[in-house]
Protein backbone atom coordinates (compact mmCIF):
# COMPACT_ATOMS: atom_id res chain seq x y z
CA UNK A 1 0.00 0.00 0.00
CA UNK A 2 1.44 3.35 -0.85
CA UNK A 3 1.87 5.71 1.85
CA UNK A 4 -0.52 9.29 1.78
CA UNK A 5 0.91 11.86 -0.21
CA UNK A 6 -0.42 14.13 2.26
CA UNK A 7 1.74 12.86 4.57
CA UNK A 8 4.85 13.18 2.72
CA UNK A 9 6.12 16.67 3.51
CA UNK A 10 9.57 18.52 0.87
CA UNK A 11 8.30 21.54 2.13
CA UNK A 12 9.79 21.05 5.47
CA UNK A 13 13.13 19.65 4.05
CA UNK A 14 13.70 22.61 1.86
CA UNK A 15 13.52 24.84 4.86
CA UNK A 16 16.28 23.90 6.34
CA UNK A 17 17.45 27.16 8.62
CA UNK A 18 21.19 27.54 8.58
CA UNK A 19 23.32 28.84 11.79
CA UNK A 20 24.77 32.46 11.60
CA UNK A 21 26.42 34.60 14.17
CA UNK A 22 24.23 36.86 15.92
CA UNK A 23 24.71 40.75 14.57
CA UNK A 24 26.62 42.97 17.11
CA UNK A 25 24.05 45.37 17.44
CA UNK A 26 20.43 44.75 17.22
CA UNK A 27 18.86 46.46 13.61
CA UNK A 28 16.00 48.69 14.57
CA UNK A 29 12.83 48.11 11.77
CA UNK A 30 13.43 49.76 8.33
CA UNK A 31 11.78 52.92 8.14
CA UNK A 32 11.05 55.05 4.65
CA UNK A 33 11.34 58.21 6.15
CA UNK A 34 14.38 57.38 8.53
CA UNK A 35 18.01 56.60 8.79
CA UNK A 36 19.55 55.06 11.57
CA UNK A 37 23.29 54.84 13.25
CA UNK A 38 24.77 53.78 16.27
CA UNK A 39 26.85 56.78 17.99
CA UNK A 40 29.55 56.67 20.22
CA UNK A 41 28.38 57.53 23.99
CA UNK A 42 31.13 56.11 26.03
CA UNK A 43 34.84 54.43 25.34
CA UNK A 44 36.36 52.12 27.89
CA UNK A 45 34.02 53.33 30.75
CA UNK A 46 34.65 56.90 30.16
CA UNK A 47 31.45 59.67 28.70
CA UNK A 48 32.17 60.80 25.01
CA UNK A 49 30.21 64.09 25.42
CA UNK A 50 31.99 65.97 22.60
CA UNK A 51 31.13 62.50 19.67
CA UNK A 52 27.47 63.13 20.79
CA UNK A 53 27.17 66.70 20.50
CA UNK A 54 28.38 66.78 17.42
CA UNK A 55 26.69 64.40 15.84
CA UNK A 56 23.50 66.20 17.30
CA UNK A 57 24.40 69.37 15.87
CA UNK A 58 25.02 67.36 12.56
CA UNK A 59 21.03 66.61 12.45
CA UNK A 60 21.14 63.06 14.13
CA UNK A 61 18.28 62.89 17.58
CA UNK A 62 18.33 59.86 20.10
CA UNK A 63 16.13 57.44 18.89
CA UNK A 64 13.40 56.76 22.12
CA UNK A 65 13.44 53.28 23.61
CA UNK A 66 9.37 53.10 23.54
CA UNK A 67 9.40 53.74 19.54
CA UNK A 68 11.24 50.60 18.98
CA UNK A 69 9.87 47.37 20.92
CA UNK A 70 11.41 45.46 18.66
CA UNK A 71 14.86 45.96 19.83
CA UNK A 72 13.87 46.48 23.26
CA UNK A 73 12.67 42.64 23.14
CA UNK A 74 16.53 42.14 22.26
CA UNK A 75 18.52 44.21 24.56
CA UNK A 76 18.88 44.31 28.25
CA UNK A 77 17.63 47.89 29.73
CA UNK A 78 20.26 49.83 30.95
CA UNK A 79 20.87 50.89 34.34
CA UNK A 80 20.00 54.63 34.13
CA UNK A 81 16.12 53.85 32.52
CA UNK A 82 17.03 57.25 30.58
CA UNK A 83 14.57 55.81 27.94
CA UNK A 84 17.46 55.58 25.11
CA UNK A 85 19.11 52.47 23.35
CA UNK A 86 22.59 51.95 24.63
CA UNK A 87 24.25 48.95 23.76
CA UNK A 88 28.21 48.91 24.88
CA UNK A 89 28.26 52.29 24.93
CA UNK A 90 26.55 53.15 21.75
CA UNK A 91 23.01 54.49 21.48
CA UNK A 92 20.92 54.43 18.49
CA UNK A 93 20.26 57.64 16.56
CA UNK A 94 18.54 58.58 13.69
CA UNK A 95 17.97 61.65 11.31
CA UNK A 96 15.48 62.18 8.55
CA UNK A 97 15.98 59.91 4.46
CA UNK A 98 16.23 63.35 3.21
CA UNK A 99 19.04 64.99 5.54
CA UNK A 100 20.85 61.61 5.18
CA UNK A 101 20.96 62.06 1.55
CA UNK A 102 21.92 65.45 1.84
CA UNK A 103 25.26 64.73 4.24
CA UNK A 104 26.19 61.74 1.62
CA UNK A 105 25.90 64.13 -1.30
CA UNK A 106 28.19 66.88 0.56
CA UNK A 107 30.54 64.41 1.55
CA UNK A 108 30.69 62.75 -2.07
CA UNK A 109 31.61 66.25 -3.30
CA UNK A 110 34.44 66.74 -1.19
CA UNK A 111 35.70 63.43 -2.10
CA UNK A 112 35.45 64.53 -5.52
CA UNK A 113 36.83 67.34 -5.31
CA UNK A 114 39.90 65.77 -3.63
CA UNK A 115 40.75 63.45 -5.61
CA UNK A 116 40.13 65.70 -8.43
CA UNK A 117 42.47 68.31 -7.10
CA UNK A 118 44.97 65.26 -6.59
CA UNK A 119 44.85 64.18 -10.16
CA UNK A 120 44.89 67.86 -11.79
CA UNK A 121 48.46 68.05 -9.59
CA UNK A 122 49.99 64.75 -11.14
CA UNK A 123 48.88 65.54 -14.23
CA UNK A 124 50.45 68.87 -13.94
CA UNK A 125 53.93 67.10 -13.38
CA UNK A 126 53.50 64.45 -16.41
CA UNK A 127 55.77 64.78 -18.97
CA UNK A 128 54.96 63.41 -22.45
CA UNK A 129 58.80 62.12 -22.68
CA UNK A 130 58.56 60.35 -19.25
CA UNK A 131 54.96 59.45 -18.05
CA UNK A 132 53.81 59.01 -14.87
CA UNK A 133 50.92 56.65 -15.85
CA UNK A 134 51.51 55.00 -18.95
CA UNK A 135 48.28 54.50 -20.69
CA UNK A 136 48.41 50.40 -22.12
CA UNK A 137 45.68 48.98 -24.55
CA UNK A 138 45.24 45.54 -25.68
CA UNK A 139 43.65 43.92 -28.39
CA UNK A 140 41.96 40.55 -27.98
CA UNK A 141 41.47 38.32 -31.57
CA UNK A 142 40.09 34.99 -32.05
CA UNK A 143 41.24 33.10 -35.04
CA UNK A 144 43.34 33.86 -37.84
CA UNK A 145 43.05 37.59 -36.86
CA UNK A 146 41.15 38.52 -40.21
Amino acid sequence: MKPNREMETREAESRVETWKPPSLLPEPAPSSDWVFRWVRKSIRGEADPSNVSMRLREGWTVARAEDHPEIMAEIVMNESKSGMIEVGGLILCKTSRTMAEQRNRYYEDITRRQTDAVNNNLMKENDPRMPLFKESSSKVTFGTGN
